[in-house]
């Protein structure tokens, strides 16, 4: 090629001594700057069928002939749109989890996920639900950190009888999981609390009613994930979802949301960023469908782990994202808007709290989440025997009890203490969530609900005296993706093989401290930090927290009301340790 001929392509050509010029950089799969080509196998089965319609396989086919008939792109990525992910065999130790291909892992069981849009139950769906783990799920049910329930031990013979009962209800698995919009989290407390500043229902039922089970949104890089809330406690862990809506009173337009973009936490952690915008109530599912289309339009495709929106707005920058967003994809550009306060209260909504209408709701905490079919049961009948129908499950593991008349308060609470259900919980059980962990997990390296359990028992008693100025929040996590957001806890455990004292490989997990997301407690969100060499033993977790609690105790700045997150990122490593 002449020299002539390399200027006339725009490439400057190389000299004796120099070194060539490096070749364009690689598409990433973006559809409207690369085209729509498939550039891995993942995006090759999607544009075939991108698994809404794998539903009427299982229903027809699947069901009747059994595991052994399910096609293996079926079962390894569409049957996850409806809902169903293949669980994990027992039996297999963590240190195999990255050496065996999935069908060596994966026993013929599932995990179903239950989608609970606003976390919004009636007692009739909670029995519906109550049913289905014990007739089906040998009486399994998680309370997850995205307010659905999950159930396990599912087969595929019993799924269509298992959504022919959710339906009669209102419920369904649809898009509950795969590379689609997932569940809105939305305000558990939405409509009944008397400081909120506006009642998000509407919003998330415009969302789920126009876009959920929509063709032009089934195939996203990867997955998408909501919030909304109209609480002053911001209870929807809004910095770490790809698109959430924020409750604000804008000084001339009246209440409405502020709009943040980009969060997601997993191996490479980004909190969200504000786009600087106010967003009418009217307008939301507007905003929403934008947002979702620009991750459609431009998100990364050829790399999974770079295929979340937070990449995209890692390079776009708040001000390019808003400019696209507004030109590209709504009918008219948002007004600028100003950032919600400060929250003044904790967004569990644990304890007893008064309604607007006078009534009160009560939130309560199972311990990691781990409840079961016939407590889920006996909770029904407990609700609707206190005069109530409704309540909420929480993006914190938790459930709130809607609609009880003050004299009728303590006795709920004493009938919720005898479920394991505990209103007035110690702050290390209140602050405590877990991950599904080994017991059903395919990805997961050390087992978590078990030993967070015995965690917060034996905390429980050493702890017994002394007194916590806030909650300490304990996320367990069995692998390094963090379903359990360990990087936003004051204490997070990632869950990997370490050696013991012994020299010896044991289940344990890497350390994280001084996360958290904005609170009452904290100005803003921030992530934890880690001290190299820092990591506990999977049946050592009570002693570590025990002693870097009290060493917190002993070390912080009363006066200024210093919180764990605060001291844990300006003490010296030692006092870590």
């Amino acid at each position: 090629m002449t020299q002539e001929t390399i200027e006339a392509q725009g490439r400057p050509a190389s000299r004796a001594g120099e070194r060539p010029p490096r070749p364009a950089s690689r598409p990433h799969g973006q559809w409207k700057v690369d085209g729509t080509a498939p550039l891995n196998g993942n995006e090759e089965w999607k544009q075939v069928d991108n698994g809404l319609s794998v539903r009427d396989r299982i229903e027809n086919i699947y069901s009747k002939g059994g595991f052994a008939s399910i096609d293996p792109t079926d079962l390894h990525g569409r049957f996850r749109v409806w809902g169903l992910y293949t669980q994990r065999k027992p039996g297999i130790d963590g240190g195999r989890t990255a050496t065996l291909e999935p069908h060596e892992l994966e026993d013929e069981f599932f995990m179903l996920r239950v989608r609970i849009d606003g976390g919004q139950l009636t007692t009739e769906q909670l029995r519906v639900i109550a049913g289905i783990s014990t007739e089906f799920g040998r009486d399994t049910a998680d309370l997850t950190d995205r307010q659905n329930i999950q159930l396990h031990w599912i087969r595929v013979e019993d799924v269509p009888e298992i959504w022919r009962r959710l339906e009669g209800v209102g419920l369904g698995t649809t898009e509950a999981c795969g590379d689609v919009p997932r569940v809105v989290l939305g305000s558990p407390v939405a409509g009944i609390a008397a400081d909120e500043l506006i009642d998000p229902t509407a919003q998330i039922e415009a969302i789920t009613s126009r876009f959920i089970g929509d063709e032009t949104l089934a195939n996203l890089p990867r997955k998408f994930k909501s919030a909304i809330t109209g609480h002053p406690s911001q209870d929807v862990v809004h910095e770490i979802n790809d698109v959430a809506f924020v409750a604000v009173r804008h000084p001339e337009l009246g209440v409405g949301y502020d709009l943040w973009v980009g969060g997601g936490l997993s191996t490479t952690p980004r909190l969200a960023e504000r786009l600087g915008v106010f967003v009418a109530p009217e307008r939301v599912a507007e905003a929403w469908h934008g947002v979702a289309q620009i991750f459609r339009d431009y998100g990364y495709r050829r790399l999974r782990n770079k295929a979340r929106l937070k990449f995209l707005l890692a390079d776009w920058g708040a001000e390019k994202f808003r400019q696209v967003l507004e030109t590209e994809y709504l009918e008219a550009p948002l007004p600028d808007g100003p950032a919600a306060p400060k929250p003044l209260a904790h967004g569990d909504h644990v304890g007893v709290h008064r309604q607007k209408d006078g009534r009160f709701y009560v939130g309560v905490t199972p311990i990691v989440g781990r409840v079961s079919g016939p407590t889920l049961a006996k909770l029904a009948e407990l609700i609707e025997a206190h005069g109530s129908s409704r309540l909420r499950t929480t993006p914190h593991q938790k459930l709130v009890i809607l609609d009880i008349p003050e004299e009728r308060v303590e006795s709920l609470i004493t009938g919720l203490d005898e479920l394991g259900l505990s209103a007035r919980p110690s702050l290390i059980r209140r602050g405590t969530i877990a991950c599904t962990g080994i017991e059903f997990c395919k990805l997961a390296i050390v087992e978590t609900k078990a030993f967070a359990t015995a965690a917060v028992l034996d905390l429980e008693r050493t702890l017994d005296g002394f007194e916590l100025p806030h909650p300490i929040s304990l996320h367990v996590n069995g692998c390094p993706n963090s379903c359990a957001r360990i990087q936003t806890a004051d204490i997070g455990l990632k869950g990997q093989l370490i050696m013991d004292d012994h020299g010896e490989q044991v289940p344990g997990y890497q350390v994280h401290l001084g996360g958290g997301l904005a609170s009452a407690d904290r100005e803003e969100a921030g992530l934890g930090r880690t001290v190299r060499g820092l990591k506990v033993t999977a049946d050592g977790i009570a002693d570590y927290v025990e002693r870097v609690v009290k060493r917190f105790l002993a070390d912080r700045d009363a006066a200024a009301d210093e919180t764990f997150a605060e001291w844990a990122h300006r003490a010296d490593e030692e006092a870590l340790k």
